[in-house]
Formats: C-alpha cells, sequence, structure tokens
C-alpha cells in the first residue's frame, strides 16, 4: 500500500469517528463530578439521599460530625446509592486501609446528622466500623480521616478543636451512640491539628 493510499484510509476513518456517534457505555452516560478532597474516590450517593445547594454560599459550614457506619464499608456505600434509605454522609473512611469516598459533594447537604440544622451546616464522616469493636479503629483509618478532617477545616475555617469536630451522639436531639466511647479523641484532634 502507497503512502497515498494509507493517508486517505486515516482520514476517512478519522471523519467516521467524528461523523457517526460514539458507541453507548454506561459509564460515560454518568457525569463524574471532582472529589472535593483530592485523593477521595468518588462514589455518588443517590441524587434523593441528599439536597442540592450552595454550600457554603447558602449555609455556612462550622462543623465536622464523626459518625462510625454500624456496617461494612461495602455495605454503607449501598445503602447510600439506595434512593429508599435517605440517608447520607460527604465521606466514609475503610478501616483496613483508610481508603476515602466521597458520596456526596461538600456544597450540597448529606443527610447524615439527624437534625437538619446541622445538616446544613456540617461535614459528614462515616468511619467504617461498629461503635463495639476497636479493631476497626485502625492507624490508617484515623491518619486518613485526620486527614481529611484537616483538610476540610482548613478550606471552611472551621477551628480543629472538639468543639467543632463533633461525634453524632453530641448533635442535638441525636438519637445514635456514634462513634462511641471507644473512639479515641485525644489521638484524633491531635492527628488533625498535626496533618
Amino acid at each position: 500500500m502507497d503512502r497515498r493510499n494509507l493517508l486517505r484510509g486515516a482520514a476517512a476513518t478519522a471523519a467516521a469517528g467524528i461523523l457517526l456517534p460514539a458507541p453507548h457505555s454506561p459509564a460515560a452516560a454518568a457525569p463524574r463530578a471532582a472529589a472535593d478532597f483530592p485523593s477521595a474516590e468518588w462514589i455518588p450517593a443517590a441524587a434523593s439521599n441528599r439536597t442540592a445547594s450552595t454550600r457554603p454560599t447558602a449555609y455556612p459550614v462550622r462543623y465536622v460530625v464523626v459518625h462510625v457506619t454500624q456496617e461494612t464499608y461495602a455495605d454503607t456505600l449501598s445503602i447510600f446509592k439506595d434512593p429508599a434509605r435517605k440517608v447520607s454522609a460527604h465521606y466514609v473512611v475503610r478501616s483496613s486501609d483508610g481508603h476515602v469516598a466521597q458520596c456526596v459533594q461538600e456544597r450540597d447537604i448529606a443527610w447524615h446528622a439527624g437534625n437538619w440544622d446541622y445538616n446544613t451546616r456540617s461535614v459528614g464522616i462515616e468511619h467504617e466500623g461498629w461503635v463495639d469493636r476497636p479493631s476497626y479503629f485502625t492507624h490508617a483509618l484515623y491518619e486518613r480521616s485526620a486527614a481529611l478532617t484537616a483538610n476540610v477545616c482548613d478550606r471552611y475555617g472551621i477551628p480543629k478543636d472538639r468543639a467543632h469536630i463533633i461525634g453524632h451522639h453530641e448533635v442535638p436531639g441525636a438519637t445514635h451512640t456514634d462513634p462511641g466511647p471507644l473512639w479515641d479523641w485525644t489521638r484524633y484532634i491531635r492527628l488533625v491539628n498535626f496533618a
């Protein structure tokens, strides 16, 4: 084949790509949001499990609420994806390696605190595990979560103290006990401040 025929074939192939629609792929169908925390994996919660907003313009972000899932990491993500569950958090941190998934963009309101006022003014971080099983509170989980919390606090001007980094049980009207008495707050706040 001579060079002229080769170039004609390449031009025809390129033109076909421009004129013909791209094959449908499920990954291309859903737009991917950029994670607010650079190393987080974007795994979106169902749109019906959050409220679209324009935070911090619509609501100032003043708190980080620490949760423990009472579920596995994978089950938590499945719950957040289920439109019938009516629950979400901005982030989920995996116990084994501290991997962070972002499920709701920070500009939007996640349904995590059980108190609308706190939902509007906080970022919710779920941690894989159970309140009565401290083996889930690994070094990797504490380290990555603290880096995430420090990042959130820095971006919104939230003081890195226990008055602003609170447990779910400290939200007014809360019926939950997480993160529970085995969560090491002293260690966590120290890690947040050194992150």
